[in-house]
């Protein structure tokens, strides 16, 4: 039986390092069959609380079971990771409340980590709490603030471990109209900075409005709800646009938009939502996510792939049921989470593979044909959710906070609030896979999995290979050089036709990625996560033009992220200041420079010059920061040795000083000697140009460093830069040390499967 299963080498060494049980020595203790079976009986038991025999009991089970292991439909990890077991905490996001007072500040800090311990998420709205500066009555003293608090909350987050598998994740929100709200938009400026948090701004369309009249707005401080001043709406718009330019962040949640399908506002307004948007909640809710396979929605006629209606139907009923369970199952962290979870009884049913079936069908993702059936596919999802609660509610009754609800006002009697979210899939997708995830393009069509230590395992898209093979184009050396970031659409051996319908994610334009986004939200009662994806010559108007648009289509909120952006960020200086305290700091930096560590990594770039090879070796210290230079010329000695070591030394002293690197390079730039050379179909005109030429690489080819991995290494430690500090700078995996990348408001691993979230 466990041979049948189809999980793939990668889904079970992602199985093998986050899901199965363990014992207290750490050793694995469960197969992924076992898993399932845990999982599928777990969550089948529960049938009993509603009067069901034995016997119907063990086939919901085998029903659930088999719907899993064809990896037709995962569960969030939560569920994987905890049902059958004594934890027991099944879901995926919580919002925690956060008031104006230091008692329930640390009330909030107190659930947050109780949540982050049992592998929750969590999000919040800091739009309560009094501005800086606002006076505190009970001491006389000054309010510090609402970045000041969330920075509290994430050195909690970074303190609590969750169960063993992954740091807790958060939202961060603030209302537009808070007075705090250009300290939030800056807030995560520097890199590392507040690391456990995405941040959104809660933008009204009050907001919306004023700025597209470009009107000034009121600041309003939500303690005294007096007036704080005017901003003009604009300038505030474009700032949050020139800041998720440079690193992706804040985000925006459309705020209104999304209480105006609030199902039940007598229960109170949404103000904030899960780590990664999608899971608009109320205070102290939590909600179990899982999500369809798309790519196994499919049957072939003939020669040609078709959607397999009836088998998606069948799968979304099942799918409903499980979730409704899983609500019964849980076991919560608090007693308020618990209570106000069962009142409305919301599920958040997904999907993913929507781009591996879109490649099956050949369907372009930027094309209207796809737009339409997204369309088709989600409302016939959402309408068989809301068929299968429906008759949920007739075996075992309505949410209980239905008298009231949106629902009652239609006169539908119905098991769960909410039905349909679409949720990040970044792990799960693996575990399915391969597929695509969620309703996001294909970041690459081949990659490299890390499956065992130190062996590297192919893994090519299904839907290509499946072309490749038809078309006869395929080859193992021309996959490899898909997955060494070689875009298809340059390569002359691949129809026209192929190259049309496989665009990976930065080959599709902005547009066409709201537009996918809008048109699934349609459908989507909750919300849905997907990052924008931009290329780095996008313009900070790009990125305003995006957020229009992304309001205008209907969507309740959007991210972008513009390729490269965070990882150029680790090259650039804090913005000045005053100009005089620019100075004084300046100073301090160059007469202290950092002492060097005992042990640090570096690259050596042998480069041809007009005097022969030289090799040029770059450090870095344990923070990632550039370091130092060495260079050898190779047998030369004399005075080119000596020139080429003053000009190493004097770099070092450079970089350890602080001096922003791409300063040095631009000094190094150009210097001419009377023997220049070409590499790589470069001129160089000289040592010193080299040195630059090669600072500048290494500064912009940030995988070639980020892959730099621990099996590389004989003392077994590899990597020695901190990885906590990289994933916030340069994106790496903290487990495997590959490059991490957006997707889905999340950083997710190719190579081995972690994700942030």
């Amino acid at each position: 039986m466990e041979e049948s299963l189809k999980f793939s080498p990668n889904a079970c060494l992602v199985l093998k390092r986050r899901y199965l049980k363990k014992n207290n020595k750490g050793e694995t203790i469960e197969t992924p069959l076992q898993l399932l079976e845990r999982v599928a009986g777990a969550i089948a038991r529960i049938g009993r609380k509603y009067g069901m025999e034995n016997k119907e009991v063990q086939e919901v089970k085998k029903d659930f079971f088999e719907m899993m292991a064809n990896l037709e439909f995962i569960p969030n990890s939560p569920t994987l990771m905890n049902a059958g077991k004594d934890l027991g905490q099944l879901s995926a996001c919580f919002v925690v409340p956060v008031e104006d007072s230091m008692e329930s500040i640390f009330d909030a800090i107190k659930a947050t980590a109780l949540i982050h311990k049992t592998g929750g998420g969590t999000g919040f709205s800091f739009s309560r709490l009094r501005p800086k500066g606002g006076v505190v009555k009970s001491t006389g003293g000054a309010a510090s603030g609402s970045v000041s608090f969330m920075k509290v909350f994430d050195a909690a987050t970074q303190a609590v471990k969750q169960g063993g598998a992954r740091r807790g994740a958060n939202m961060g929100i603030l209302r537009v109209d808070h007075p705090d709200i250009l300290e939030f938009i800056k807030c995560k400026e520097t890199e590392g900075e507040i690391s456990n948090f995405n941040i959104s701004i809660a933008v009204t369309d009050e907001f919306m409005e004023k700025v597209l009249k470009k009107e000034d707005y009121q600041l309003i401080d939500p303690h005294t709800r007096e007036a704080k001043g005017k901003v003009a709406a604009s300038e505030v718009f474009n700032l949050i646009a020139a800041y998720a330019h440079k690193n992706g962040e804040p985000g925006i949640v459309f705020i209104d938009r999304i209480n105006q399908t609030n199902p039940v506002p007598h229960l109170g307004s949404i103000e904030s939502t899960n780590p990664c948007g999608e899971q608009p909640l109320l205070p102290y809710e939590s909600c179990n996510l899982g999500s369809i396979n798309l790519a196994r929605m499919l049957k072939k006629i003939d020669d040609k792939f078709e959607i397999d209606w009836e088998k998606l139907k069948k799968i979304t009923h099942l799918a409903t049921e499980f979730l409704d369970n899983v609500i019964d199952a849980n076991k919560f962290p608090l007693p308020q989470i618990k209570e106000n979870t069962l009142k409305t009884r919301k599920i958040g049913l997904g999907i993913m593979g929507w781009a591996t079936m879109l490649e099956f069908l050949r369907i372009p993702y930027d094309s209207e044909e796809a737009i339409g059936l997204a369309r088709r596919v989600m409302e016939f999802i959402y309408n068989n959710a809301k068929e299968e609660s429906i008759k949920l509610a007739k075996k075992r009754g309505v949410f209980p906070g239905w008298k009231g609800s949106v629902w009652e006002k239609r006169g539908i009697k119905i098991r769960n609030a909410t039905l349909v979210t679409i949720a990040p899939t970044g792990t799960i997708s693996i575990i399915a896979g391969p597929t695509s995830s969620g309703i996001e393009p294909n970041f690459s069509l081949s990659y490299f999995r890390n499956v065992l230590e130190g062996e590297k395992l192919l893994e090519v898209d299904a839907a290509f290979e499946c072309a490749a093979r038809e078309k006869e184009f395929y080859s193992e050396e021309l996959m490899k050089k898909v997955a060494s970031g070689e875009s298809i659409q340059n390569m002359k051996e691949i129809p026209d036709e192929i190259k049309r319908v496989f665009k990976t994610a930065l080959e599709i334009s902005s547009l066409w990625h709201i537009k996918m986004q809008a048109v699934f939200q349609e459908f989507t009662d909750n919300a849905v996560s997907k990052t924008i994806n931009l290329p780095n010559s996008a313009s900070v108007e790009d990125v305003r033009e995006a957020y229009l648009l992304a309001y205008r289509l209907g969507c309740k909120g959007i991210t972008v992220y513009r390729d490269g952006s965070r990882m150029t960020q680790v090259f650039t200086v804090n913005k000045k200041k005053e100009k005089e305290e620019f100075k004084e700091k300046e100073l301090t930096v160059i007469s202290y420079p950092k002492p060097r560590p005992e042990i640090i990594l570096g690259t050596t770039t042998k480069v041809g010059t007009g005097c022969g090879n030289l090799y040029i070796t770059v450090n870095q210290d344990e923070e990632g920061s550039f370091f130092e230079v060495f260079t050898q010329m190779g047998k030369a000695g004399g005075c080119a040795a000596s020139q080429l070591e003053a000009v190493g030394r004097l770099v070092s002293l450079a970089l350890r000083g602080g001096i922003d690197l791409k300063i040095i390079v631009e000094q190094l730039k150009g210097i001419r000697c009377p023997s220049p050379s070409w590499a790589n179909g470069k001129k160089i005109f000289s040592c010193a140009d080299a040195i630059s030429r090669v600072l500048e690489k290494r500064a912009m080819d940030q995988k070639e460093i980020v892959r730099i991995e621990a099996s590389s290494f004989p003392n077994g430690k590899g990597v020695l830069v901190k990885k906590s500090s990289l994933i916030n700078i340069v994106g790496v995996c903290p487990e495997c040390g590959a490059a991490c990348r957006h997707q889905e408001g999340c950083m997710i691993c190719d190579a081995c499967g972690y994700s942030k979230c």
